[in-house]
């Protein structure tokens, strides 16, 4: 079997935190140097038919949790802090509720227990519009693009994942072809007799609605030891967007 693909740095208890849907490892890169800085081994791990990490016909959050459980069986870590955003946020909570003696405690970036209806399909018919085979520069890439994405953030977000084939051949690293087959998967929520009793936090950025006031009833069904944080100035991303303040409110979490 596969094992997911990760960038590990520091040494101490181990933290594993898991990207958003096409995301990768290195959206993390930032916020994972400074937990590593105080004291812990962090698994920067790139998700199936995401970053460097193996493509499959498969997917979605159950094969996704057993993923996250092999790549710990692999790495003799028999439990550690997990942290997921959106996507990822789903897997570390769906992970926690089915193997909760393997979680220490729990953080959930900006995503609810929930049901979420398709959302990214302008992102992915801007995608599949690039025809990335046909393209020579990550210039090119971004002007086919901007015609469907008008945030210059997101964009950036996206084409993080370009990397040359060979010389003159330009490709994604996630499976766009499966990601855009299976999109609903993302939206699921996880199951509802679902629960893990352990320290959870949950962290949301003001400006973002995908965890509103009125899920923390269903928060606090799967997660009865769960608290919710608000970062300010922040939206979706506010790990990228409020570095800062995502520190100081996930920090004392892990160390407590």
């Amino acid at each position: 079997m596969e094992i997911l693909h990760s960038n590990i740095i520091g040494e101490g208890e181990p933290i594993l935190i898991l990207h958003g849907f096409l995301g990768m490892l290195d959206n993390w890169k930032t916020i994972g140097t400074k937990y590593a800085d105080e004291g812990f081994q962090v698994h920067l791990i790139d998700q199936r038919n995401h970053g460097k990490s193996f493509h499959s016909p498969q997917f979605n959050y159950d094969v996704m949790v057993a993923d996250l459980n092999r790549y710990m069986s692999h790495h003799n870590i028999p439990s550690a802090t997990v942290l997921g955003h959106s996507m990822g946020g789903k897997v570390a909570m769906l992970f926690a509720c089915k193997h909760p003696e393997k979680v220490e405690k729990l953080l959930v970036a900006d995503i609810a227990p929930k049901y979420y209806p398709p959302h990214h399909q302008d992102i992915l018919n801007g995608l599949n519009a690039i025809k990335i085979r046909e393209i020579a520069s990550r210039q090119e890439a971004d002007k086919r693009l901007a015609a469907y994405i008008g945030q210059v953030g997101v964009r950036q977000f996206l084409l993080k994942n370009l990397y040359w084939v060979e010389k003159g051949v330009l490709d994604f690293r996630f499976n766009l072809e499966v990601l855009s087959e299976r999109m609903e998967e993302v939206g699921e929520n996880i199951g509802t007799t679902d629960f893990y009793a352990g320290p959870t936090l949950f962290l949301r950025g003001d400006k973002s609605e995908y965890i509103t006031d009125s899920d923390m009833m269903e928060i606090k069904k799967h997660f009865p030891n769960a608290t919710l944080e608000t970062i300010s100035n922040a939206g979706h991303w506010l790990h990228a967007e409020n570095p800062k303040q995502f520190l100081s409110k996930s920090i004392p979490f892990i160390k407590e």
